[in-house]
């Protein structure tokens, strides 16, 4: 099999395999419990905070641990409006974030919030100046994501948020780096975003679990699970501690390697476009500045139809989002493409263990099984 969707998850490292192995059969113990068995736990823990401080770019008191990046959003978007109280109902965000943020801006418009959606240009990106002319001064929330799931579409995340707070002094700036962290360089100290969501299985760790930033800067952000008190009493519940360590341990060896499987990803993406280009038939979509994110569209074979002759091939490619199957991308309407690109287009995601060989492959089934039917 070639797996070239790995934007909707990623296949979990050895070293997470082995942290997961450990916490359900030796470490075990529920990390709140007192003995010295569970303050070993409370040890480990202190570890995995720590390690995943380190690949972010934080304090390791900044970071909470949560069931992954839906979670994670939801609380940054909900407990920044709680925070927020009366100061204003006005909240900016994207016309191309994924679900778990503009789901969330459906339930804050029906409780009477004002929703403005920037629109991303014809490569799926937001400028400065689109931020800058729809920003209020009852402006409460500005929620951007740093890579877009599906263009691979690169947005200026510090850029926007210093130019937040220099307009909006009191608003809250959120990024959904899901598609970002060890994926593209950034320090989130340096950022300047005061919230940022990742997600564990996205760089090679066990699904259940991702965490929340909360910039110093946030004193008494509010809580969105109330219970035993975990997670410094902002996220209450017993911790998921094999998730959380094999996230720990896939972030550790995640970092160590990081600019080298960057560079390398980059390159293929670039030599999988070149090869492409030259296919007529072939349309790619978007910037793709990330480097393990390409959209190709080839207008007139349905998506589907693509998907399943790469499949017989041995290939496992994605019709975008993971969590949207079975709607035309908003990604790809928001950029203004045309009905036949967008219905005729999926996304190629790679990670560090792709191969040029595979992208060969993929290339030459294009070439050979798919674009003979439009001929």
């Amino acid at each position: 099999m070639i797996y070239l969707d790995n934007s909707a998850t990623t296949k979990p490292c050895k070293e997470a395999v082995e942290a997961v192995m450990d916490a359900m059969t030796e470490n075990w113990a529920n990390p709140s419990s007192l003995y010295h068995f569970g303050m070993e736990g409370a040890k480990l823990m202190r570890s995995a905070r720590a390690k995943v401080a380190a690949a972010l770019g934080a304090e390791p008191d900044r970071v909470f641990f949560t069931s992954g990046g839906t979670e994670a959003d939801n609380w940054a978007i909900f407990s920044s409006v709680k925070r927020m109280g009366k100061r204003g109902k006005h909240i900016l965000t994207t016309a191309v974030e994924h679900p778990a943020i503009l789901n969330c801006m459906k339930e804050l418009e029906s409780q009477g919030y004002e929703v403005t959606y920037l629109q991303p240009d014809h490569l799926g990106c937001v400028t400065l100046d689109t931020l800058k002319a729809a920003l209020r001064k009852d402006t409460i929330l500005v929620s951007v994501m740093m890579v877009n799931n599906e263009s691979g579409a690169v947005m200026p995340i510090a850029q926007m948020a210093k130019l937040t707070h220099r307009i909006c002094p009191d608003a809250i700036f959120h990024t959904d780096a899901v598609q970002g962290f060890l994926k593209i360089p950034f320090q989130a100290k340096a950022l300047g975003a005061d919230l940022i969501s990742i997600s564990s299985h996205k760089v090679h760790g066990p699904k259940g679990a991702g965490a929340l930033y909360i910039s110093p800067k946030l004193k008494s952000f509010p809580a969105r699970a109330i219970g035993g008190g975990q997670e410094s009493g902002l996220r209450s519940g017993t911790e998921g501690t094999p998730a959380i360590f094999g996230f720990a341990a896939a972030c550790e060896a995640g970092k160590v390697t990081f600019k080298e499987d960057i560079a390398r990803e980059a390159e293929l993406i670039n030599g999988l476009v070149e090869k492409l280009c030259k296919l007529d038939g072939v349309v790619i979509n978007g910037a793709h500045q990330a480097p393990h994110i390409l959209n190709i569209s080839i207008p007139g074979i349905p998506t589907q139809n693509t998907i399943n002759i790469l499949q017989d091939a041995g290939i496992c490619v994605s019709a975008g989002s993971a969590c949207a199957k079975g709607h035309r991308s908003h990604v790809m309407v928001a950029m203004g493409l045309a009905p036949e690109v967008i219905d005729g287009s999926f996304r190629v995601s790679i990670c560090k263990d792709t191969t040029q060989e595979e992208l060969d492959k993929l290339a030459e089934v294009i070439a050979r099984d798919i674009l003979t039917r439009t001929r």
